[in-house]
């Protein structure tokens, strides 16, 4: 076998297996505009009919004109004409009509699978698990399904909808040819082929294209947005930022202009071609009509019929064969939606699910191995904790350490690769991931900020429980997030955030109203990763003077570099290297002299070392 040919048996494989995408595509389609999609099909059966009326009626309208001329007194002869004329003018004005509402229902139709495919991703995103996330091929992925969701679908439906139109239109009109000689079909087909191959060669080459250049796509998406970012505006002017990433969004835009340009432009020439040849088919066949017309073997009216039929059939294969193109191109980018839809996620419900008790349990952590997908090294090795129900455990240790990896283990964000999680001896993957999950409650050390009213920033913690305005008063008093919210114009009404013209509030306000949300939230275990970390010395003090009473009933896991939030746990654990290292009380570990000592000595010096600059200060 040629290289050539297996060159081409290769493509024609590659077009073979994007045919399975179409069922799944237009029954996406079927079930986000089921009506619309009847009355498309409808519209599509009536303007593919009518153009073979017009061109039947054509030859009818040019004899009896030349009839007319041949015998302008004759009253019956011409009014026979003008009632030609005004059907001609009706079937036109249908034609019309019809367009526009093949428009209507063409923008009705993109609006509602617009929705449908937003909310079938928005829900996949969020059934995915964490680890998605820590992948740019997801982010690829996830870039293509959300840029191709917005248009090829109801592209997909507009080719076949162009397809099927042209295609019953061409039978009728191939019938007309077939009278005057067999082969006219054959040339037809012949002139258009060119077309095809151009539109299918350069399909290919753009979709190898964009996957290529999925990342710096997104790359040019990131330089654009972090100019334009509301957190990224300080430091972008206090650095000069702005035109080093301006340079690198050109750079980037760029090259993925200057290939897209020359794809465009290889195009444009093969297109020329292609379309020389189909000229010069349509010109040797009306030569060759012209001539039965000097031979007397066809009127005028034929030569007309004959023009329109040949120059609508070749325009309309072409299309015809383009509307396929554009089909296989549309299905090669479907290809990438289907596969982000069709992924599925690693943590799951098991087959039968025990029922978690309703009371606070003792939580263990046995032997846990757990590295992050693609990594090679391990974020726990061996590792071991009690949870005691109803206990307060601080967990300290530096950056690295493995503290963040503990609250996704925790939350079941991930499973261990080795060792279990369990709950009073039952193992966390035997409960179902939503009975575990709402028993949960983490205030994570970067809290979202919504962008909605207060009382949606306090209650989106438990929105089923639908908290009370004493219960998010009580949670705000608790958290200390009570002075900023009656400092605002409508008080838990008001709506926060720039994004929306709202109030603005400060880091450390922001973390209060996230404290006090996780408080909101009636779990039986609250993780607070840095709870205090944007909190005044004065704040914290206050706070870590009701930390125990907002914490009664609960079995809490505090996790900080300051030690003195740590002191305030009625146990200590040092983590180090994926481990526990030392383990007690603050007096304990103090006199054990390890690393929880040394490291609290020197946040002492540092304490001591800063109080006379901060005095001088003042």
């Amino acid at each position: 076998m040629s290289t050539r040919t297996a060159y081409l048996t290769e493509r024609f494989r590659k077009a073979l297996a994007q045919l399975p995408h179409l069922p799944w595509a237009l029954g996406l389609i079927w079930r986000a505009t089921r009506g619309w999609t009847l009355a498309w099909a409808a519209l599509v059966i009536v303007q593919g009919l009518l153009p073979v009326a017009v061109v039947l009626l054509t030859r009818t309208l040019v004899d009896s004109l030349v009839v007319t001329l041949r015998m302008p007194d004759d009253g019956l002869a011409l009014r026979q004409t003008l009632l030609w004329v005004a059907l001609m003018a009706g079937l036109l004005l249908l034609g019309e009509a019809l367009r526009g509402i093949a428009g209507w229902v063409r923008t009705a139709q993109a609006e509602w699978l617009r929705d449908h495919l937003d909310d079938q991703i928005h829900a996949q995103a969020i059934r995915l698990d964490l680890s998605y996330y820590e992948t740019a091929e997801y982010y690829d992925q996830l870039h293509r399904a959300r840029v191709d969701a917005l248009s090829r679908p109801l592209a997909l439906l507009e080719n076949l909808g162009h397809l099927a139109q042209n295609s019953l239109t061409l039978v009728a009109l191939a019938g007309v040819l077939w009278s005057y000689a067999p082969w006219l079909p054959l040339v037809l087909i012949g002139g258009a082929l060119p077309a095809l191959i151009v539109a299918a060669r350069f399909i290919v080459r753009f979709h190898r294209w964009r996957l290529r250049n999925t990342g710096h796509e997104r790359r040019a998406n990131y330089y654009d947005w972090m100019l334009t970012w509301d957190r990224a505006a300080a430091e972008l002017r206090l650095f000069d930022l702005g035109d080093s990433l301006r340079t690198a969004y050109r750079a980037v835009r760029g090259q993925l202009r200057g290939e897209r340009l020359q794809l465009a432009r290889q195009q444009m020439l093969a297109e020329l071609g292609a379309d020389a040849i189909a000229l010069l088919t349509m010109g040797l066949t009306i030569a060759w009509m012209v001539g039965r017309l000097a031979q007397g073997s066809a009127s005028l009216g034929d030569l007309a019929l004959f023009y329109q039929v040949f120059s609508q059939g070749q325009r309309l294969m072409r299309t015809a064969l383009g509307s396929i193109g554009e089909m296989y191109s549309n299905l090669l980018f479907l290809q990438n939606l289907h596969e982000f839809l069709a992924l599925r996620p690693r943590v799951t419900d098991p087959p039968q699910p025990v029922r978690p008790p309703a009371a606070p349990g003792t939580i263990c952590l046995e032997n846990v191995r757990f590295r992050y997908p693609g990594s090679q090294r391990l974020a726990l090795d061996g590792f071991d904790l009690t949870l005691p129900a109803g206990q307060i455990v601080a967990i300290v240790g530096e950056n690295g350490a493995g503290k963040s990896t503990l609250i996704k283990l925790l939350c079941r964000f991930y499973d261990p690769e080795a060792g279990r999680v369990s709950l009073d001896g039952v193992d966390l993957r035997d409960l179902a991931l939503a009975d575990w999950r709402q028993r949960i409650t983490v205030l994570f050390q970067e809290p979202v900020h919504y962008h909605d009213t207060v009382a949606y920033n306090l209650t989106c913690g438990d929105l089923a429980a639908a908290p009370d305005a004493e219960a998010m008063a009580a949670a705000a008093r608790a958290a200390g997030a009570d002075g900023p919210i009656q400092r605002l114009p409508q008080g838990y009404e008001t709506v926060l955030g720039k994004w929306f013209g709202g109030a603005e509030l400060s880091v450390g306000e922001w973390q209060r109203l996230a404290l006090a949300r996780a408080f909101l939230r009636r779990s039986t275990l609250l993780i607070l990763d840095e709870p205090t970390s944007a909190m005044d010395s004065w704040a914290e003090a206050d706070w870590l003077a009701r930390f125990r009473t907002l914490a009664a009933g609960r079995t809490a896991v505090v996790i900080t570099h300051r030690f003195t939030t740590a002191l305030h746990a009625d146990v200590i654990h040092v983590m180090g290297q994926g481990r526990i290292l030392e383990s007690g009380s603050h007096a304990g570990l103090l006199a054990r002299g390890g690393r929880y000592a040394r490291s609290w000595a020197q946040q002492l010096r540092e304490v001591e070392e800063s109080s006379p600059r901060r005095t001088a200060g003042d």
